[in-house]
């Protein structure tokens, strides 16, 4: 395994819709792994490929205390509700917005062995499927900012520069 780039705010790598990805090789696997060891070095929630300069349609959130869980060519099913959220990005340190998300979301995909699977999520899992599906359709969550006041610099703390004391980074 290793760290992979993170790719920020102006790669247009993060504006391009991501293709799908046609079979589960080898390559497949080591990007996985690599995306695993990245979110965990960055500590952040969520990561989709693009974020690492990869226009894939791969997606590893990693929820406290939880195993990651990994989505391939994942497809948002079902949103449900609103709420308002304030919400961070690895691809744009240094922010937090708030925003609106679903209250609940189903999305379907493979695992990384390439079986079907479905996921319905609620609160944070929710937030963090919704914002890296975003990213593999070349949207970031500014662009759901209705306005300035709702962006804000936030100062990392001293023993973690990439984290918030607001928001999750996702």
């Amino acid at each position: 395994m290793a760290i992979r780039e993170m790719r920020y705010i102006s790669d247009p790598v993060l504006r391009k819709k991501a293709k799908r990805v046609p079979v589960i090789s080898n390559a497949i696997q080591q990007l996985v792994s690599d995306m695993i060891e990245t979110l965990q070095q960055e500590q952040g929630v969520g990561l989709a490929a693009p974020q690492v300069g990869v226009s894939l349609r791969i997606v590893v959130i990693i929820m406290p205390e939880e195993e990651p869980l990994v989505i391939i060519n994942p497809k948002m099913v079902k949103r449900t509700g609103e709420r308002e959220v304030t919400e961070g990005c690895l691809s744009i340190p240094g922010y937090v917005g708030e925003i609106k998300r679903s209250v609940s979301v189903t999305v379907k995909g493979e695992d990384r062995q390439g079986k079907a699977i479905r996921i319905k999520a609620a609160g944070l899992l929710a937030e963090a499927l919704e914002h890296e599906l975003d990213h593999l359709n070349g949207i970031l969550y500014i662009d759901y900012i209705e306005n300035q006041d709702k962006l804000h610099k936030v100062e990392p703390k001293a023993s973690d520069e990439g984290a918030s004391d607001t928001s999750e980074q996702v």
